[in-house]
């Protein structure tokens, strides 16, 4: 195949290098340089392309992927999506293990790449949990498979290893002038990675990881989580405390609320974690230093929102008709406040 200058070879060579943009109209302080890495760009629509990508080339690299092999991974969206569009371009079968959180858009998309779906209807009897059920249902399918691969994601060291570049990304375009990186977390493997590739550059970012209400990440209080992609029922080996300056623990409502501000002030079309990075900024913005610079990692874009975030029906059912009207007013006066822990400051 001839390449021709200035192009790109196949779908794959569109991953990464996504803009990074400077936020004029999000919040009203003018003190602090905000700015927001726009994941959306990349060719699957999410973050999860870097890792997608990363974990299943090298599986392939080190021969543990060859034609007659099937992936098969526990994703509840994103992740499925980036690697669905990875194993079509490599011609190899795809199963993605799904639970009831999973977008029927998000399934579809999956289904249009060639993947796979084996759903996953009940939680773990034990814990509860639909990620355990799923990880069983994919430990059992691999057992009775040997020409399964499992890329567990969750313990994979390429997930990481995926976002050394997206955190060069950003230094980069910076000049290395970050005061303060924000970043949902799941697997914890984009933390993890931009995390470490920071510390071995020897800067002093300050590192907030934005977690959901219900997730076992950092607390331990069990609610309804509605959103994929944010928080998680299973804490990953990926999470590491000593990496990071803290967290912000976030509701469901306030990522829907930031969602809608992010598109009524910026014009930006977020995912719901992303919602959550913003919410956190805000409520953290009153303690950042004069004329510092932060950076929102936005992991993906909205319009496979469109039918609950952005759902005037599914936003009353799921939350009431007075939570629907503050929303229109962006009134929200009274209402909690995301919680914020800080650990000492990690040089």
């Amino acid at each position: 195949m001839k390449k021709h200058k200035k192009t790109m070879v196949g779908i794959l060579s569109a991953i990464g290098n996504t803009p990074l943009i400077q936020l004029s109209n999000l919040f009203d302080t003018t003190s602090i340089n905000f700015f927001a890495k726009l994941e959306s760009i990349n060719p699957g629509g999410s973050i999860k392309d870097r890792t997608a990508i990363k974990m299943l080339e090298n599986a392939i690299k080190n021969g543990n992927i060859n034609k007659n092999t099937t992936v098969i991974e526990s994703t509840s969206g994103n992740l499925g999506i980036g690697l669905a569009q990875a194993c079509a371009y490599y011609k190899l079968k795809l199963i993605c293990v799904v639970d009831p959180k999973a977008s029927t858009q998000n399934i579809d998309i999956i289904k249009a790449y060639g993947g796979e779906i084996d759903y996953v209807s009940e939680p773990d009897p034990q814990t509860g949990e639909f990620l355990q059920a799923r990880l069983k249902r994919v430990k059992m399918l691999c057992h009775k498979n040997p020409d399964f691969f499992w890329i567990n994601q969750y313990s994979n060291i390429d997930n990481p290893l995926a976002h050394y570049e997206t955190m060069r990304e950003i230094l980069e375009q910076l000049n290395e002038q970050v005061d303060y990186l924000f970043c949902a977390v799941s697997t914890c493997g984009t933390i993890r990675g931009c995390a470490e590739y920071i510390r071995k550059k020897n800067l002093n970012t300050q590192i907030i990881a934005v977690d959901v209400k219900g997730s076992q990440i950092f607390d331990n209080e069990q609610t309804i989580r509605r959103f994929p992609g944010m928080g998680a029922g299973v804490r990953s080996i990926h999470c590491n405390d000593e990496l990071i300056n803290g967290y912000i623990l976030v509701s469901d409502q306030d990522c829907i609320r930031c969602c809608h501000q992010l598109v009524a002030r910026e014009g930006i079309l977020a995912g719901a974690s992303s919602g959550g990075v913003v919410a956190a900024v805000e409520a953290m913005q009153n303690q950042m230093k004069s004329n510092s610079t932060c950076v929102m990692i936005l992991p993906d874009r909205g319009d496979r929102y469109l039918k609950t975030l952005y759902s005037e029906t599914w936003i009353k059912e799921n939350f009431g008709e007075e939570y629907y009207k503050k929303l229109l007013s962006q009134n929200f006066r009274g209402t909690p406040a995301p919680k914020i822990q800080l650990f000492s400051v990690k040089g």
